[in-house]
């Protein structure tokens, strides 16, 4: 096996970040040090948790590419399936469990890694295999083992539980852990936040090389395809952190275009709006970057109109945000911007509180502002227990999250304006909406689609530090999209973007 197989730390070559296995050490660490402040946990407690499984595609034995579980990638950066893992919690102990595999695998897999090599890899205190797993903790005899159960509030599922044959034969409690580690994951650590930064670095460089090579007449798919290579080729990013959503004309106000039935296959047309949300994922941890622009590189009149009010709501926030600020005030703060820039241009009229108070801002910005990311695109802890709940108020009930911001989180920007059939025939006929729109106008922009500009951000002492690097103003836009691509940037990335 080569050498850089056994490295300690991932990474996709010397190109590209090297991410040393102490940020996981790191992230163990913390948790521990929640855990020991608990009361409620018992001494010789020991944290255990279960890694992703390989998948095979419905009945066949084609296997699904693997990621791994989020909350194990987190705490053990393990890139193999079938994997568990221990931690003491009074010293932080760190064991890994592997597969025995059988000796025939290394036929069709290379070379099977020892015990010796995964502890090498993952630097960790002790690496045993599954199947010895009970006799192992044996001999440790923890008083309880803390396993992961709870709700993930954007997806609604549940974490899956660790389980072994033989785990009957200890204390389990299933309770504790879930809102410790996952507050934990809300709060970035120095090490991830580099993670970040060059995950986004990657991404806002591609979004650009999309920007200078599409063209009318291009199907929505090879927009995405040219950003998929290039987060692959020049970042290492094998993988993205979501189904990649590129629309173009009336399709930028289907806010997750893309999937199964309608799967980027437009053809983008000259004068069309091309919306474009695609993020990369390096060593697990996401970016999430909206870049919105005419196909043609000129803006219209109308197109500069809508932009211009979404870049206004989306400055604002930037403006705004901080430790101490609740994300809800920030969302309807951008809402406020949007409607009065809305009703300047003379697509609305009237007063704005009362458009707010009738709930207007819900019909062209139906989504929440943003929510927070990290090794999920939507990353977890947004309505934890002892955190303010969900709002019911349109538009505000579609945030995922509506927490006070704190130093170290890690949160989307991403107002946007659309102009949906259905959510406008809903205003028209309703009274107290339709008092503010301008028909004529609005039917004027029907078939116009969207723009969302989105902006991945770290909550800084004073504010925030936007780790996204695109054009944002239509005069930047304009001249990037006058410029010739490069598909390999001159500077080799893993140097200029080693954050």
């Amino acid at each position: 096996m080569a050498e850089a197989t056994l490295r300690a730390g991932f990474s996709m070559g010397d190109h590209t970040l090297l991410v040393p296995n102490v940020l996981f050490a790191e992230n163990r660490r913390r948790l521990c040090q929640r855990l020991r402040e608990n009361t409620s946990v018992l001494q010789n407690a020991f944290i255990l948790l279960q890694g992703g499984e390989s998948l095979s595609l419905y009945d066949t034995d084609v296997e699904y590419v693997f990621r791994q579980e989020p909350y194990f990638q987190w705490m053990f950066g393990v890139k193999e399936p079938n994997f568990y893992g221990v931690v003491e919690v009074s010293t932080g102990k760190t064991l890994l469990f592997m597969p025995r595999l059988p000796e025939e695998f290394a036929v069709w897999m290379g070379r099977l890694h020892s015990t010796d090599d995964v502890k090498k890899m993952y630097s960790v205190d002790e690496v045993h295999y599954v199947d010895d797993i009970v006799s192992v903790l044996k001999k440790y005899n923890p008083s309880v083992l803390l396993t992961l159960n709870g709700v993930n509030t954007d997806s609604g599922q549940t974490v899956r539980e660790a389980a072994f044959d033989g785990i009957n034969e200890f204390t389990v409690n299933n309770k504790l852990l879930h809102p410790e580690i996952a507050e934990c994951r809300v709060i970035k650590s120095d090490l991830e936040l580099k993670v970040l930064r060059y995950v986004n670095k990657i991404s806002s460089d591609a979004h650009i090389h999309v920007m200078r090579t599409v063209r009318a007449g291009m199907m929505e798919y090879q927009a995405e395809a040219t950003f998929l290579n290039y987060v692959y080729l020049v970042g290492g990013c094998r993988h993205v952190a979501y189904t990649c959503i590129c629309t173009s004309g009336d399709n930028g106000s289907i806010l997750h275009y893309g999937h199964a039935g309608a799967p980027n296959d437009r053809c983008i047309n000259d004068g069309d709006m091309c919306l474009f949300d695609m993020g990369a994922s390096y060593c697990g941890y996401t970016s999430d970057i909206t870049c919105s622009f005419p196909v043609s590189g000129k803006f219209t009149k109308d197109q500069a109109v809508i932009y211009n009010a979404v870049l206004k709501a989306n400055m604002a926030v930037m403006n705004a945000a901080k430790p101490g600020v609740s994300w809800v005030d920030m969302h309807t703060l951008a809402n406020r911007v949007l409607l009065a820039e809305l009703r300047d241009a003379g697509l609305l009229q009237g007063d704005v509180d009362e458009m707010m108070k009738a709930g207007l801002g819900a019909i062209f910005q139906p989504h929440g502002l943003g929510h927070f990311m990290g090794l999920d695109t939507h990353d977890v802890g947004g309505y934890l227990e002892g955190t303010p709940s969900r709002p019911t108020e349109p538009g505000l009930n579609r945030l995922r999250t509506a927490r006070v911001l704190e130093k170290g989180m890690v949160i989307t920007i991403e107002p946007g304006c659309y102009f949906s059939d259905v959510l406008l025939d809903k205003a028209l006929a309703n009274p107290e909406q339709a008092k503010f729109m301008v028909p004529e106008e609005i039917e004027r922009f029907r078939n116009f689609g969207g723009v969302r500009i989105e902006d991945d951000v770290i909550i800084t002492e004073d504010g925030v530090e936007n780790m996204t690097k695109v054009p944002r103003t239509i005069e930047e836009i304009e001249a990037v999209m006058t410029e010739k691509s490069e598909l390999v940037p001159s500077a080799p990335v893993g140097k200029a973007c080693a954050c």
